[in-house]
């Protein structure tokens, strides 16, 4: 080990010398994580913004795939591009340990790099479990208020977890990827104010290109500092904002793999993922045949800092509707499901708003502040009735989804083009499988 950098380099030989295939458990995990993210990416691919960035990146040549178009582009683009449509619903899995999304940036980057180099579909497998291993071990790290003070992580963290991903797949040096990782955290950016924008997904893209280009740059020669995490200017410094746990970065190293524990939650819903127990409740109720014309007032209690992410409480269309748990409740409530169509660029729907107008929040600050650890989210709801009745639900937790075939077929309108995906996801291990995977992933289905 580098004495000089005993932090950095010891992150960067877990990375490297990671053998994550032996954890069946973990690969089994990743394959299915897989397959829910592509059904995001294929919901995605052709959203209006997606579609721009098409546009004004200039697509170069090369073989990568662009998910759900027919056509190939440059790596570094494709990178961008898929990152950005996996994200662009909302709707792709999180983890908490991250407190963001790591499949929508590791996966793309790997992807990518599958067109340029020869690689298996297991080789696949294992990056994508370091990348995210990289990406949960530093938001441990790093602490809450990285988060709270307004970064968004999965761009912040994104970029070096698609780094290592790299890092670990071509088998780098201890050096190279030190460097790689550091131009990666120089790459580290995005603020949560773009939540409700166009720009909140570009946050995903932005990172896996960011993270390719740097473990590229690094293996070419390309210098920068090796000391990323040691240095006293460093990203702790720069992003921790005080509560940073620097060995956490390091210890317990794939004991257990954190795709495995705490694990990643896959997503039901089609939106911000700190509405989802407000989603529950109002699901809940409209089982129970609760009627929004007799719903006076609803007050939702959240831990402290829970309802961080859900920055907005009058949207105006679906895009920012995502963040908003007052409109999330009403949807839920009187339509008795959430759809993608409900967060979509048309106007909000009248009824809808009338009920989350109705709708109040408060925070318990006498309940452990939002963490890493699952049992610090809740959500209770307190509902006025007229007439005076009131009611009381609660929600601990996260939803989330265990098999997401039925909605990758959702996703792709059970097309037959890409109906193998999901199977060949759960069984691919070879470099030819990988090709046919990717050859799968290139056809446009309208």
């Amino acid at each position: 080990m580098d004495r000089t950098f005993p932090l950095t380099t010891a992150f960067a030989e877990a990375i490297i010398s990671s053998e994550p295939l032996k954890d069946e458990a973990a690969v089994q995990a990743a394959r299915t994580a897989i397959i829910d993210w592509l059904a995001c990416a294929f919901g995605g691919a052709l959203d209006r913004t997606t579609l721009i960035l098409l546009e004004q990146l200039s697509p170069g040549s090369g073989n990568a795939v662009i998910i759900g178009q027919e056509r190939r582009t440059d790596a570094l683009t494709a990178a961008l591009v898929n990152g950005h449509a996996g994200h662009v619903l909302d709707y792709d899995d999180v983890h908490s340990s991250v407190r963001g999304h790591p499949t929508t940036v590791v996966v793309p980057v790997l992807l990518a790099l599958a067109a340029d180099v020869q690689m298996s579909a297991e080789q696949l497998i294992a990056g994508y479990i370091v990348g995210l291993e990289a990406m949960a071990r530093l938001g441990l790290s790093l602490g809450m208020k990285h988060y709270e003070n307004g970064f968004h992580a999965t761009a912040t963290l994104g970029t070096i977890g698609a780094a290592a991903a790299v890092a670990h797949v071509l088998r780098y040096s201890v050096e190279e990827t030190a460097v790689a990782l550091g131009l990666a955290a120089t790459h580290s950016s995005g603020l949560r104010l773009q939540f409700g924008h166009d720009a909140k997904p570009y946050h995903a893209g932005m990172a896996a290109r960011s993270g390719l280009l740097s473990a590229r740059l690094a293996r070419a020669g390309f210098g920068g500092a090796r000391d990323f995490l040691d240095n006293h200017i460093g990203f702790f410094s720069a992003f921790a904002f005080g509560e940073e746990r620097p060995q956490a970065a390091v210890e317990n190293w794939g004991s257990p793999w954190q795709i495995v524990s705490p694990g990643l939650t896959l997503k039901a819903f089609p939106c911000c993922t700190a509405s989802h127990p407000v989603a529950m409740i109002g699901l809940q109720l409209h089982q129970e045949g609760l009627r929004a014309d007799t719903i006076e007032s609803v007050t939702f209690t959240f831990p402290p800092g829970g309802d961080a992410a859900l920055v907005v409480r009058n949207p105006t269309t679906g895009i920012d509707a995502r963040f908003s748990p007052e409109y999330v409740f009403a949807a839920a409530l009187i339509d008795g499901v959430l759809r993608i169509d409900h967060f979509g660029e048309t106007p909000v729907r009248e009824d809808l708003m009338a009920v989350a107008r109705r709708v109040g929040r408060r925070h318990d600050e006498s309940a452990p502040r939002l963490s890493n650890d699952p049992k610090t989210r809740f959500v209770i709801a307190e509902v006025s009735l007229a007439g005076g009745d009131r009611l009381t639900r609660e929600f601990k937790g996260l939803p989330g989804l265990s098999d997401p075939t039925g909605k990758f077929r959702d996703a792709t309108g059970n097309h037959p083009a890409v109906s193998a995906v999901p199977e060949l996801a759960q069984t691919m291990r070879s470099e030819d499988d990988l090709h046919r995977f990717l050859a799968l992933l290139g056809q446009r289905l309208t």
